[in-house]
């Protein structure tokens, strides 16, 4: 059986030894040394200043909308991982989805600017796979308007636009370390901001909104994360040039076999590093692409409609929007298998396979 991805686990024995001084401390949870030195070392990898590890992607999130006192409507993009429409919801305001660009897949800042109204506040824009959106348009569209901007950037970890870190961008960025990205601490994520105040008025939030032994400076809630989880997170971060280096071998394995694939894969941003995140096609038709995903279930190679649906037309608690582009790429899209362990040798022979229900 070959999953469509995979955590990566590094030796056993690496990890053995943050679990000895785990227990030597007893100091589980509550930010404690490990969580504390994985905040730095992520600080220091991705030259920014100001990040904080927090319990998962979708409470990055969460706090980020919470920190920017948001309110109204918040303009998305309906071709995302649930998680940014929810957040949305679940802090009491009102997504305004945008169409994405049919060819980066990333929300269109062109179609940005006629869907501001009144009550917009903020533009929640997510880098898809990893690929970076056009943040210097946003941005100027942000300032003509006077909006927040956040990004979500849960795929995104390594990538750089002008050679600095994609999280520099924005007010706030997030990012998730769960155990599907290409690195993980198996549940957590990252809040990134230029803004010390925004920093620490996060840091509170992120703790009950806690700022002294007795007393309280923000509505908080328990945005914390464990010493097990920072323990993965120290251990895997060891392996992290190894790891993104050997998806990118597969990337290119897979684009040479499929040359002759009735597909094409996402336009990357031209002045940024790609980081391995996903292997995405979009496929000529919605037919096909079932056609080929049945087909490759048949030998237990499994692929991933992500994303699919649409979510401006397949939540419950959400009006549906018709989204042509959006509609019509989230029937066509598959992702691949995609993890550090896959073979060449199942790389060729996935390829095979698909290359073979196409033209049958």
């Amino acid at each position: 059986m070959i999953p469509v991805t995979k955590p990566f686990l590094p030796p056993i024995e690496d990890y053995k030894q943050y679990l000895d001084s785990i227990w030597s401390r007893n100091w589980l949870t509550n930010m404690g040394p490990l969580a504390s030195k994985l905040e730095m070392e992520l600080k220091d990898y991705f030259d920014v200043n100001h990040l904080l590890y927090v319990t998962n992607g979708t409470v990055a999130l969460q706090l980020a909308i919470k920190a920017l006192d948001l309110t109204g409507e918040i303009i998305t993009t309906p071709f995302s991982f649930v998680a940014t429409t929810s957040s949305i919801v679940w802090e009491g305001c009102t997504p305004k989805f945008v169409d994405i660009d049919p060819k980066t897949l990333n929300i269109d800042p062109k179609k940005i600017e006629e869907a501001i109204g009144p009550d917009t506040s903020t533009i929640l824009a997510t880098h898809v796979y990893g690929n970076p959106c056009d943040v210097e348009a946003i941005e100027k569209i942000a300032k003509k308007h006077n909006l927040k901007v956040i990004y979500d950037g849960a795929h995104a970890f390594g990538v750089k636009v002008n050679g600095k870190s994609i999280f520099e961008y924005g007010d706030i960025s997030t990012c998730s370390l769960h155990a599907t990205k290409l690195y993980h601490s198996i549940e957590g994520g990252l809040v990134v901001t230029k803004d010390p105040d925004l920093l620490k008025k996060i840091a509170y939030m992120r703790n009950f909104g806690i700022s002294g032994y007795s007393s309280f400076s923000e509505l908080g809630l328990n945005g914390k994360n464990s010493e097990f989880h920072a323990a993965m997170g120290l251990v895997n971060f060891k392996w992290l040039d190894k790891i993104i280096s050997r998806r990118l071998e597969i990337i290119q394995r897979y684009s040479e076999n499929l040359k002759n694939f009735k597909a094409t894969v996402p336009v990357w941003h031209e002045n940024s590093n790609q980081n391995g995140a996903y292997l995405v096609y979009v496929i000529e038709s919605e037919d096909l692409l079932l056609k080929i995903k049945s087909t490759l279930d048949t030998f237990e190679i499994f692929t991933r409609r992500y994303f699919y649906p649409s979510l401006s037309s397949s939540l419950p608690y959400l009006d549906p929007v018709s989204m042509k582009v959006t509609d019509d790429i989230a029937k066509r899209v598959l992702c691949l298998p995609l993890y550090y362990e896959l073979t060449d040798d199942e790389v060729d022979w996935i390829c095979r396979i698909i290359l073979r229900s196409q033209n049958n």
